[in-house]
């Protein structure tokens, strides 16, 4: 039970509350005492927002390898083989495992569910085989989840409460480096408690906050990211950074998604004249890659000068869009657009972080008793490029492999020392709040312009000179001035633009995501690599 002048002590620790946090608390044995954090309100995270579905051969006419071969193409040559293969195979349990807590997927004919379940086709896919919940698939999986959470006695929430930073050996000035818990500030109580377990599970999402138009909530600040750096876990391919191609360009629309479900059931992509331009970038028009179709849209605008393109799909019956995409029809009419009339006027934005923590079949992170799940973590599924709908595949199939690792290793003992409780004697209540609010927006502002989705050796070093400098004040700030939770996101961003540069500045090529001006084209002359950082730093002065 918490307690505030205690240790908090768990079997497990989850920070993080998405699907990937979620699945994975519920496979846990029951006999364990789990913890689950959520900076926020429990239904505040990406995974809430994930609009299309999840991958996985679930049709005859499909295979095993042809989505493998589909998501192969779509890394870019940088997917690990046997990780796809895994992921991809695991696929239809991991969806009967959804099915079995309920999640109400869509019919065929939501009156006959002897007519099967509904699947639909997303870019990059040769096949339908994506399954959903409407167009709001993340919602009914999340809430879902969420209820099953809920009437476990072995599970205790903890909503508006975020991580600072892991407690390590390390930093115990321990000899054996191992993963003992996490600093936790209680953001309603505004303080700081140790939250003791020795197994950690970092599932706290990515980081597409970073810029300065996102399709992600305020929750995607890269925390985990940060945090497993600062432990001293490597990171792999963080110069792959997902821009979504159409969020609806409106100021009251605050990065409104608009799922590329659309294209797959045949919306266009429009000049403002009303031209059509995705067939002149790619054979596969609408339904190629997103990195192809968003940069596709970001040229086209740069060229006209133009603010935005239009994704249309009015000439489908306007009872097949009602039906098949309730959300955003219901969504763009609070914005004055009728998508069944009218095309709608849409952007590219950043989306999804294909790079992480680096993990292994298990989940495992390089530091004894960390996993990653999730966006947070690089397990070598997605490469240079995110297949769509792979993601919450590949929490689902990730947590359950955490889950039975843990479940196994938790039979054994993990003596624990006592942990010394959050030190603020030496600093003050600051002043200055509107420094990590400027500092906020200068960050996510020169990382749009510069580390985009093109790039330029100079844009690049533009960038790594302002977040060395940003860096320097923000760990001096952090340093002498009690924490907020606005200053843990704005120092975990700074870390992750600050590896996001590293990570860009170290490919001198083009491929996938990565797309940069002075080395335009494809390295075909070397084997593929991975973008991986090892942290130089002494973990106990972090």
């Amino acid at each position: 039970m918490y307690n505030m002048n205690k240790y908090n002590k768990f079997d497990v620790l989850i920070i993080g509350s998405g699907v990937a946090g979620l699945s994975l608390a519920l496979r846990l044995n029951p006999r364990l005492r789990v913890a689950l954090l959520s900076k926020t309100r429990l239904s505040e995270g990406s995974s809430l927002y994930a609009q299309g579905g999840i991958a996985a051969v679930l049709d005859k006419e499909d295979s095993y390898e042809s989505h493998i071969q589909d998501t192969l193409n779509a890394g870019a040559g940088l997917c690990s083989a046997e990780i796809v293969r895994h992921v991809v195979e695991h696929g239809p349990q991991a969806i009967q495992w959804l099915i079995d807590q309920k999640v109400p997927f869509s019919f065929i004919d939501d009156n006959h569910p002897e007519s099967g379940y509904h699947l639909t086709r997303e870019g990059g896919h040769s096949h339908r085989r994506v399954i959903h919940a409407a167009d709001a698939t993340g919602y009914a999986v999340e809430n879902t989840l969420e209820q099953q959470v809920k009437s476990r006695n072995n599970i205790q929430l903890f909503e508006n409460h975020i991580a600072i930073d892991l407690i390590t050996g390390a930093k115990l000035g321990l000899q054996q480096d191992r993963c003992y818990g996490a600093y936790v500030l209680d953001r309603d109580k505004n303080h700081t408690e140790v939250f003791e377990a020795p197994y950690v599970v970092l599932a706290s999402g990515g980081a597409s906050k970073v810029y300065l138009y996102t399709s992600n909530p305020d929750t995607s600040t890269g925390d985990g990211i940060a945090m497993a750096w600062r432990a001293g876990c490597r990171v792999a391919n963080m110069e792959f950074n997902q821009f979504h191609p159409t969020c609806l360009y409106h100021p009251r629309a605050k990065s409104f998604l608009v799922t590329e479900a659309l294209r797959g059931e045949g919306a266009r992509l429009l000049l403002p004249d009303g031209h059509r331009f995705m067939q002149e970038f790619d054979e596969r028009a609408e339904l190629a890659p997103r990195d192809i179709v968003a940069r596709a849209i970001d040229h086209e605008m740069k060229r006209l000068g133009a603010d935005f393109v239009y994704l249309d799909i009015s000439h489908k019956p306007t009872e097949f869009i009602k039906h098949h995409f309730p959300t955003i029809y219901a969504k763009c009419l609070e914005f004055d657009y009728d998508i069944s009339e009218e095309p709608i006027p849409v952007v590219p934005a950043a989306h999804y972080t294909c790079g992480g923590v680096m993990t292994d079949l298990a989940g495992k992170t390089d530091l004894s008793g960390l996993y990653a799940s999730g966006e947070t973590a690089f397990t070598g599924l997605h490469g240079a490029n995110r297949m769509a709908s792979n993601s919450l595949l590949e929490c689902l199939v990730f947590s359950a492999a955490a889950a039975e690792d843990i479940n196994s290793e938790a039979a054994t003992t993990i003596q624990i020392p006592n942990l010394p409780a959050w030190d603020e004697s030496r600093v003050t209540d600051s002043d200055e709040e509107v420094v990590v609010s400027h500092n906020w927006d200068e960050l996510r502002r020169f990382m749009w312009d510069y580390v985009g989705i093109v790039r330029t050796n100079k844009r690049l070093q533009r960038a790594k000179s302002r977040v060395d400098l940003l860096l320097h004040e923000i760990n001096e700030y952090y340093g002498n001035f009690r924490i907020t939770s606005d200053l843990i996101e704005l120092r975990n961003l700074a870390v992750v633009a600050d590896l996001i540069i590293r990570s860009a500045q170290s490919r001198r090529e083009s491929r996938g995501l990565h797309y940069t001006l002075d080395y335009p084209q494809t390295d075909l002359t070397s084997t593929p690599h991975n973008t991986v950082l090892t942290p130089t730093h002494k973990r106990a002065t972090e």
